[in-house]
């Protein structure tokens, strides 16, 4: 199995959600009562419309039934749906050092079409060379052993294979300053990141840019974040925010729209990809 299919598996299952919740508003039913008819409660029906866990077929098939889908190739259609969302993914072989709350991320991020990120804290993870990304794991998690850290950062490897797939994603980043002035690791991985950073942007499905310190402050105040966007009709934009112990995915069609448009002005205000190259180049003359 290729990790598009198994990345898109994430999608039919926000899908297969969607038109389960609206198929239940549409009846005027509850997620109350919807749990009762599959012997669940209210928050695992909410799971379920949120594309958060696995689908049973019998639950699957007691729900049409409630919500009166009674044509078969309707029915079969949406099974067959959910026979494809429980697909596992590539990443479930990483379940040892990979927390639930960042599972469904991984697949929304294998599966996008368009991503677009700010970053201030760090290089962003699809673009961090090995050694920096080791860095990086190590001082997040002093505690941490070797094996640990070579897998998480495995895992990272293995992500980045999404901007080199044979329809690889468009990838938008822009990263603050800050993020390559904080160094990570000795002198040496930091010019060899800044030097990865100059080499992958010259990718046609890859656009860098570096909002430097000269421009003052600027839009992306709020700080770091995500922007997944999906080919499939039916699948809304993600916007997604990363915590300490969990996440959260924002898709408010008005919310969404908030923080596309600070995204635009980040990368309006910000220097062009070829004037980033030229302003990275200069930075790592100072290594």
């Amino acid at each position: 199995m290729s990790a598009s299919e198994s990345s898109g598996s994430v999608v039919r299952r926000i899908l297969l959600g969607s038109q389960l919740r609206r198929l239940r508003e549409s009846r005027g039913i509850t997620r109350e009562a919807a749990g009762y008819s599959i012997r669940a409660s209210e928050s695992k029906i909410s799971r379920m419309e949120l594309g958060r866990v696995s689908f049973k077929a019998r639950d699957v098939e007691d729900l049409l039934t409630l919500y009166g889908v009674g044509d078969a190739q309707e029915r079969e259609a949406l099974l067959s749906l959910a026979r494809e969302a429980n697909v596992a993914g590539w990443w479930h072989s990483y379940s040892d050092v990979l927390p639930g709350w960042f599972q469904t991320y991984v697949g929304l991020e294998g599966a996008t079409s368009l991503l677009r990120v700010y970053e201030v804290q760090f290089v962003h993870g699809l673009l961090q060379t090995e050694s920096y990304a080791q860095a990086v794991v190590r001082r997040g998690m002093p505690d941490a052993g070797t094996a640990e850290i070579e897998r998480r950062v495995a895992l990272r490897m293995e992500r980045q294979k999404l901007l080199v797939a044979e329809r690889s994603a468009q990838f938008h980043c822009v990263l603050d300053e800050a993020a390559l002035r904080r160094p990570y690791g000795e002198r040496a991985v930091m010019r060899e990141q800044v030097k990865h950073l100059i080499e992958v942007s010259e990718r046609p499905n890859v656009r860098l840019q570096v909002m430097p310190f000269s421009l003052g402050g600027h839009a992306g105040e709020s700080g770091a974040f995500t922007m997944l966007g999906f080919q499939e009709s039916g699948l809304p934009d993600v916007v997604y925010l990363e915590q300490l112990t969990s996440a959260l995915y924002v898709d408010k069609p008005e919310e969404v729209a908030q923080y596309a448009r600070v995204m635009d002005r980040l990368q309006e205000e910000g220097p062009n990809p070829a004037e980033t190259r030229d302003l990275l180049r200069g930075l790592l003359q100072l290594m």
